[in-house]
């Protein structure tokens, strides 16, 4: 309902992502929010109103702790996904643990 207000406070807060590419080898990635997946060869990351989908070899992530995130390794592709209600209440619903209705947060 509100997308309109939400994209200007992203926009003027510089909340968007910023991804810096140097050749093949270092990704950077401001304002990554959470790794979703993490291995030697995909990553699956949430930054901004972005899923960012990256695949390789050797792939390691570092200095998750500034904000941003760095990537190092082999890089051979990128993928953009846009972030949706949607795929949240979904993704949600996923985690849910079925003996008390209740999501995998609100468990721990």
């Amino acid at each position: 309902m509100f997308e309109w207000l939400a994209e200007l406070t992203r926009e003027t807060l510089y909340l968007d992502t910023s991804i810096h590419i140097s050749g093949n080898k270092e990704l950077i990635i401001d304002s990554c929010q959470r790794i979703e997946e993490y291995n030697e060869v995909f990553m699956r990351l949430l930054s901004g109103g972005l899923y960012v989908n990256i695949r390789g070899s050797n792939l390691r992530a570092y200095d998750f702790r500034t904000g941003g995130l760095v990537i190092r390794g082999c890089i051979e592709s990128i993928e953009f996904t846009e972030r949706s209600r949607r795929h949240e209440t979904e993704n949600e619903a996923k985690h849910k643990d079925k003996r008390k209705g209740k999501t995998a947060e609100q468990v721990h």
